[in-house]
């Protein structure tokens, strides 16, 4: 379901990526209320009224620039029953925003069936978004809005909370220094309250 959720955002998003948005926040909304392994227990569902977002920005959606030329570092987390998960640097993302430039790591999951992942943090954590970060770049659970050899979309209206955001028990990936933005990112899901 999630990869079909973002196969119709990268359809949508270049007609009109606002409309995308709001029909990714729709979808992510139904997959929390009604899908069987929804992070929500019985409790949250009943109560839930939707997941909560800043408005969206179109200065936020932008292309970056992929640098493969970086030095390559395994991270190692324990992820509880799941075991060991590793994520090494696969490149660099060049980006910037209203002019600013800025950067990320991007990285590539080891095993449990590979993929990007771009997770990110920025001075709004633990105020108005999750205190240990947000992704943007998911490819394991589909979570892709378009990357090609030299570019990737980077709209980070649709960035969103880690599981463990939800529930407590699930196990997040720390999120490198690398990848802790100098300034708000004051787009994308809120802190689940």
């Amino acid at each position: 379901m999630i990869t079909q959720m973002y196969a119709c955002v990268r359809e949508e998003q270049t007609a009109d990526p606002a409309t995308a948005w709001r029909n990714f926040r729709a979808a992510r909304d139904d997959l929390f209320r009604f899908h069987p392994r929804s992070p929500l227990n019985e409790a949250q569902r009943a109560n839930f009224t939707g997941l909560d977002y800043y408005a969206y920005n179109p200065v936020w959606r932008v292309m970056g620039r992929i640098d493969t030329d970086v030095k390559y570092e395994t991270f190692q987390v324990d992820s509880g029953e799941a075991g060991q998960l590793d994520y090494t640097r696969a490149a660099s993302v060049h980006f910037a925003i209203d002019g600013e430039p800025a950067q990320l790591s991007l990285f590539w999951i080891e095993g449990y069936g590979g993929g990007l992942f771009l997770p990110f943090m920025d001075v709004t954590n633990g105020r108005r978004t999750f205190r240990d970060g947000r992704y943007l770049y998911d490819t394991i659970k589909g979570a892709d809005l378009g990357v090609g050899m030299d570019e990737i979309v980077l709209d980070f209206n649709f960035a969103y909370n880690p599981i463990c955001a939800y529930d407590a028990d699930q196990t997040c990936l720390p999120i490198p220094e690398e990848n802790k933005l100098p300034f708000a990112v004051t787009v994308g899901e809120l802190a689940f309250t």
